[in-house]
């Protein structure tokens, strides 16, 4: 771990413009947000009628609506595309905070998140993609500490020495990874911490999916002010 730097973080939930947002206005901003960093540009109003079953276009465009109306984005008229976020809403990324994660379910489903922190997301590289509350000690020597937020980049791949989010048998853990030069289905997930025994998976007889990469720590401190490194 780098030594500590002060986190450009609010260190309390989402504030501001977005504060006043319900929590379908927020998952639709969370939807324009996801489709333009993964696409390069907004989803259309039936894209996104269609991603939350609304029963027609209009119901989307409502949404929108309020949304520009609280000041988040502007909407061209006349551009099944025409949605852009506000400078002062993308300068900075509202990031769920993922608890206890239930067997069998993605890690991003929304019931498994607590909350949403805004972030500037020039804190991580590479770019964090949802922060991931710590539960242990096992952990502990790399400075990732029970309680922490674990920001994560959300990858499938991960080589040897990097800090892993992994599901083993529908249980989700952060460690160490190490793959085993000679024999590769042989995996490591090394604890920070000689009080934890490292995890050994044979990966011909037991699944093993990466869920991401940790990329930084977030840590609360006692005055409610907040301190970040990076992994």
């Amino acid at each position: 771990m780098s030594n500590k730097s002060r986190a450009r973080l609010t260190g309390q939930p989402t504030g501001g413009s977005t504060a006043q947002l319900t929590h379908r206005q927020q998952q639709i901003l969370d939807l324009i947000r996801r489709h333009i960093r993964e696409t390069g540009y907004p989803p259309t109003r039936a894209e996104i009628a269609e991603a939350f079953g609304f029963r027609s276009v209009n119901a989307a465009v409502d949404h929108l609506k309020a949304l520009e109306r609280q000041g988040v984005i502007t909407l061209q008229p006349g551009a099944s595309r025409g949605i852009r976020l506000l400078e002062q809403v993308e300068d900075t990324a509202l990031l769920p905070v993922i608890g206890r994660v239930a067997a069998g379910s993605p890690i991003l489903a929304e019931e498994h998140v607590e909350d949403r922190y805004a972030v500037d997301p020039s804190l991580f590289r590479p770019r964090a993609d949802y922060l991931l509350r710590v539960q242990g000690a096992s952990m502990r020597d790399a400075g990732i500490l029970d309680g922490d937020l674990l920001a994560v980049h959300r990858c499938q791949e991960a080589r040897n020495g990097q800090i892993v989010v992994v599901r083993i048998d529908d249980e989700v853990t952060v460690k160490r990874f190490r793959r085993h030069a000679r024999w590769p289905y042989r995996v490591q997930l090394l604890p920070e911490n000689p009080d934890f025994q490292p995890i050994a998976v044979d990966l011909r007889r037991q699944p093993l999916v990466v869920e991401g990469l940790g990329v930084g720590v977030l840590r609360l401190t006692a005055t409610g002010s907040c301190s970040s490194s990076n992994c």
